[in-house]
């Protein structure tokens, strides 16, 4: 049979699969993305046996039908360097020959059975179904991925909890150093549940959806999900356990309030960072009469660093360790001019909101302290 299709749309699709793919396969026949041409479609599967990525490709033209297997790394370099043009392929059910031609040339790779190559098993008919627009997963996924764990034995901490409410619906993020808690008000579901998406899916998805989509959907039961969009459909296996009571974590009452340039913030920790401890990273935060100093020093190497910066702060004199690195991340991932850093006292976490709310998406972000030496 033989299929014609734009070289460009074709790459962009492999690529966008070749991420769900691992380094290392259980099963030889997942080096290899699955390809199903019917009905005027490629249909493109990859997968890592845990995760299924699937998309489809209009064809140009279409001469029969075919289903078969090719190695994904030697289709994608093989149409990497191409302009954009009419490819066709030619594939040999007997020969099992996949023959490529472009204006300047041609290529040949052999393919294998499809047979072998193993499917998704889908979300029971009970699932539970939400419909989102794009943009809100994805808000979600960009604010509370950094704070997710590498945890071997905590695995639910592992990924984003979608905390599902009748009237509104939360993202949570925490390795137990950091949190991140998003409630966004405009998805009224109707619905009480709840799942933890994986860290490898969060960082798929970050990759392959734009906010330009309109709405996702989401279907899951107890130990699978789907998510699907215009352009793709994703199946996967959710962390199974119970999350955190993250809300227990989140003090109440913040008497010190620092409202600072979150620009500012970021680049003068940064200049910081290059001189505080190793291993601990500590940087000191001092709030005195508008006015809050970043202290970061080395005793091994002798080195330290001051940086001074204009805020709005009226509270009795406060200083309060933190993680550079992780109040770095912060700064950079907090989307507004300005934010408000609370503390209550040096022992008990910091608050990072944005200084100007938006009611109906709610950000905030907490960072346990570090003990400062005296």
């Amino acid at each position: 049979m033989e299929f014609k299709v734009s070289s460009s749309a074709l790459y962009s699709r492999l690529t966008a699969a070749s991420k769900v793919m691992g380094s290392k396969n259980s099963m030889p026949i997942l080096d290899c993305i699955l390809f199903d041409v019917k009905d005027g479609n490629i249909t493109i599967t990859a997968s890592d046996s845990e995760k299924y990525y699937i998309t489809t490709v209009p064809t140009i033209e279409q001469n029969g039908e075919a289903r078969f297997c090719i190695p994904a790394k030697t289709m994608i370099d093989s149409i990497k360097e191409l302009a954009e043009q009419p490819l066709n392929i030619n594939f040999n059910a007997d020969t099992m020959e996949v023959k490529g031609v472009h204006s300047s040339g041609s290529f040949s790779v052999m393919a294998q059975d499809a047979a072998p190559y193993p499917l998704a098993k889908p979300v029971s008919e009970g699932a539970t179904r939400l419909n989102m627009p794009a943009e809100v997963l994805l808000n979600g996924i960009n604010r509370c991925l950094f704070a997710t764990a590498n945890d071997e034995i905590r695995l639910v901490m592992n990924g984003i909890y979608v905390d599902i409410n009748p009237d509104y619906i939360i993202f949570a993020g925490t390795d137990g150093r950091k949190l991140v808690r998003n409630t966004n008000r405009t998805i009224k579901s109707g619905i009480t549940a709840g799942f933890i998406l994986p860290k490898k899916v969060c960082a798929i998805l970050k990759t392959v959806l734009n906010k330009d989509e309109e709405m996702v959907e989401v279907l899951f039961d107890t130990d699978k999900a789907t998510i699907k969009s215009e352009d793709m459909t994703m199946h996967f296996r959710l962390i199974e356990g119970r999350y955190p009571n993250y809300n227990a974590v989140i003090p109440q009452s913040n008497p010190f309030k620092a409202n600072v340039d979150r620009m500012a913030l970021a680049s003068a920790l940064k200049r910081v960072s290059v001189f505080c401890n190793q291993s601990s990273g500590l940087v000191k935060v001092e709030l005195s009469n508008n006015s809050m100093k970043l202290t970061g020093q080395d005793n091994e190497y002798a080195t330290s660093a001051e940086e001074f910066l204009v805020c709005e702060y009226a509270a009795s004199p406060i200083s309060i360790g933190f993680s550079c690195q992780f109040l770095l991340e912060i700064a950079n991932i907090m989307e507004s001019d300005n934010i408000t850093l609370e503390v209550a006292d040096p022992s008990r976490p910091g608050i990072i909101r944005p200084a100007e709310e938006n009611s109906e998406d709610e950000v905030l972000m907490l960072l346990m302290p570090m003990r400062v030496e005296d």
